[in-house]
């Protein structure tokens, strides 16, 4: 994969950003210091945002111009992760239960041959 194809690389500055979506640079500031959005730093400490961060800022703002404050698009984001952990555990007790239940039913079928017999 080509460094640039990488989602999570951080390639973009606050400037970049703040034109991408046309929004502040403090807007961005105060997403860091909220802990809405936590960006990657240089080593020279300036914020790079990768294109995942760009999209969920771009999430974020839209939040905003609906009228939410940053504690509660904050406890969005944290909810919205807790869901997505919950289905991944949910679809993965779904395929032991039917593995299972596919097992179950290969001894039952096992059984009635060998009783049969």
């Amino acid at each position: 994969m080509l460094p640039f194809e990488d989602e999570n690389l951080p390639l973009f500055t606050v400037g970049q950003v703040a034109d991408m979506l046309r929004v502040q640079q403090a807007f961005l500031r105060r997403l860091d210091e909220f802990g809405v959005v936590r960006p990657s730093r240089s080593p020279g400490g300036q914020r790079r945002y990768s294109r995942t961060e760009v999209t969920v800022v771009r999430y974020v703002a839209t939040l905003a111009d609906e009228g939410m404050t940053l504690a509660a698009i904050r406890r969005v984001l944290e909810l919205e992760e807790q869901v997505r952990i919950l289905v991944a555990e949910r679809d993965k007790l779904l395929a032991a239960l039917a593995e299972r239940d596919e097992r179950l039913a290969a001894l039952a079928a096992r059984r009635r041959v060998n009783e049969g017999t």
